[in-house]
């Protein structure tokens, strides 16, 4: 039997050559999407300088897909500088073109119906203090009601504890409707400029929501390294506007909205392709993130936030269920 390259059988060889050449295909089309679509035109040359690179290293070589996608957001985020580049392999991943849109929606609704559409606990706190911790936005349809009934909750507490430190984002739509709930009026907060069509669109809160609105009270907004896009543009919009205070770290500082796109069936690419420009100060917390009003480390920013209020109960003598002893007492426990 003939040798192929001293003792490389032909299988190896052409498995070898197959899986190289489905490589370059996965990074000729990425780099094609940031070409098109990421927000700084110019950005796909260091994209592309950036793949040619490894490959001729032969970093890539013998990975599985989903390594192969996890060092691709790692490559892509360090050299570009974005945490917003984000490409995950979907073994089992049903092309959307055999799924009509409601079925793609109630899909997508299922899955986030599991994680109670990003609102992970709510609670009232001693001192009559609404907690909500919130993780991610879904859909603004789908989580109309949670968001109603999660809101209704908090309503009759003097102030509010929105625990955003593994918040991650998610949908635009949905970060509206949750910043209308603290205007009481409609307000143009942002712009988000599209280059792919050079569009800009105004964003804005909405006049009425399904549930009560939480106005004219204190409000502390928990944030860690981890809090990250719409996440940070709570704590960035009501920080802004004076209506609540930032406890904890200093947020990821991912401003810029994605798009999402599906490279050769198998891998889940995010890029980057807006810009927001928010209206009250003309900037964005892009490479910046939100700074806290009071930075702690961000496993004890919920502890910081309730001492706080404890005060502000003693100092404005506000009623609560508690008595002024047990108050005192509380903010002694705390503090240990």
């Amino acid at each position: 039997m003939k040798k192929l390259y001293a003792g490389i059988s032909l299988f190896t060889f052409l498995f070898s050559s197959a899986q190289k050449n489905d490589i370059s295909i996965v990074l000729a089309d990425i780099t094609e999407k940031v070409k098109s679509h990421y927000i700084d035109k110019e950005t796909y040359k260091k994209v592309d300088s950036l793949f040619q690179s490894e490959l001729k290293k032969g970093t890539f070589k013998d990975l599985n897909k989903k390594d192969f996608a996890d060092l691709l957001t790692q490559k892509l985020r360090t050299t570009i500088k974005d945490e917003h580049f984000f490409v995950k392999y979907l073994e089992n991943y049903t092309p959307e073109k055999q799924m009509s849109e409601k079925e793609k929606e109630k899909l997508n609704n299922e899955h986030n119906s599991l994680e109670n559409f990003g609102f992970e606990t709510v609670q009232r706190l001693p001192g009559n203090i609404g907690y909500i911790n919130y993780k991610g936005f879904a859909s603004p349809e789908a989580s109309e009601k949670t968001l109603a009934a999660t809101m209704d909750f908090v309503a009759n507490t003097h102030s509010l504890i929105i625990d955003l430190r593994e918040n991650g984002g998610g949908e635009n739509g949905m970060l509206l409707l949750f910043l209308s709930y603290f205007f009481d009026q409609k307000k143009d907060l942002y712009t988000t400029y599209f280059r792919h069509n050079q569009k800009t669109v105004a964003d804005s809160t909405q006049p009425k929501v399904s549930g009560q609105k939480y106005l004219h009270k204190k409000i502390y907004i928990l944030t860690s390294k981890k809090t990250f896009s719409a996440g940070e543009a709570v704590a960035y919009f009501l920080q802004q506007y004076k209506l609540a205070e930032v406890i904890g770290e200093k947020t990821g500082g991912a401003a810029n909205p994605v798009d999402h796109f599906m490279v050769q069936n198998q891998y889940l690419l995010l890029v980057p392709a807006g810009k927001i420009t928010a209206l009250s100060t003309q900037k964005n917390w892009e490479h910046i993130g939100v700074i806290p009003d009071q930075e702690v480390k961000s496993e004890d920013a919920l502890k910081a936030a309730h001492i706080k209020i404890l005060k502000n109960i003693i100092t404005s003598e506000t009623k609560t269920e508690l008595t002024l002893p047990e108050i005192k007492n509380l903010i002694y426990k705390l503090e240990q």
